[in-house]
């Protein structure tokens, strides 16, 4: 099966219908849901969600993911735990009916004002984490946990929480570019990727170069980041049959507060840039 291929199309546009006509404009089916009309999907009232989901269904587009907010850059690990429980249990009922398996989590940065010691953090996270995938289990969902923010954001720490919570539910989301716009090197991408590579279960793209100043790495296009092509590569040859997600963060970042505008160059990048996925997979594939 070749790849599949979607987006977090909130950074295209705002509203969900507007969404939807990117996505169709490319020629795509499926969504990763995150923001709609500047509000996370995961945080919607029950009547909120039913109209989401009727304009989803009328328009006939198939949910890949919900990006979530458990563990993430927001939340560090002195947060109300319970915040998290009732975002799963709010969302996985959800998830269920639009026949989604992907929750995007991370996994709690340490606290800046009061950080814990390294072995307590680390305990703290395992507790929680653990807790929610034993939750997800029950829903029968996935806790797709991304290489972003928390214990997890390097491989060392990814593979720790992998190893001790040991659930089905506890699974990789491997952003392609997470780690070089956090270390301004793109081969940390590549070591963290050979290092969990087993445990990738979804695929975000994400690249990025140096800035104008060649030192600060910064988001660009995938085919103007050398790494990219090497994961798909690598990715093919080892029969990944999973989504590859655009999450192109070149007009907007969420977690920096950086929102798209209504001038429409958001859209018109994130369609460039769905089109230039497209090339390299072909490539690729062959196909």
């Amino acid at each position: 099966m070749p790849f599949q291929l979607t987006g977090f199309t909130d950074e295209a546009e705002k509203s969900l219908p507007d969404q939807i006509a990117t996505l169709k404009e490319v020629g795509w089916s499926a969504i990763e849901l995150r923001l709609i009309d500047g509000a996370n999907v995961c945080d919607q009232s029950e009547d909120e969600w039913k109209h989401t989901w009727e304009i989803l269904q009328e328009s006939g587009i198939q949910v890949v993911g919900f990006g979530g907010q458990i563990g993430n850059w927001s939340r560090a690990i002195n947060t109300d735990f319970q915040l998290d429980v009732a975002e799963l249990r709010r969302v996985a009922p959800r998830m269920r009916e639009a026949n989604c398996q992907f929750l995007r989590i991370m996994s709690y940065p340490n606290s800046g004002h009061t950080p814990l010691s390294r072995a307590s953090w680390r305990q703290e996270t395992i507790r929680r984490l653990s807790e929610l995938s034993k939750i997800a289990e029950g829903e029968g969902v996935i806790l797709g946990h991304e290489n972003c923010a928390g214990y997890g954001e390097t491989a060392a720490g990814f593979l720790e929480l992998v190893n001790v919570i040991d659930s089905p539910a506890f699974q990789l989301i491997f952003d392609t570019g997470n780690n070089s716009l956090h270390d301004h090197n793109t081969e940390v991408t590549w070591d963290y990727y050979r290092a969990c590579w087993e445990h990738v279960t979804h695929v975000h793209i994400k690249a990025a170069k140096p800035g104008p100043e060649g030192d600060k790495y910064v988001a660009c296009y995938i085919d103007e980041d050398d790494i990219q092509e090497k994961i798909l590569q690598d990715l093919e040859d080892t029969h990944y049959e999973g989504w590859l997600s655009i999450e192109p963060h070149m007009m907007a970042a969420v977690h920096a507060g950086q929102d798209i505008d209504d001038s429409g160059d958001a859209r018109k990048v994130w369609l460039e840039y769905a089109k230039r996925l497209e090339k390299m997979v072909s490539r690729v594939t062959g196909k």
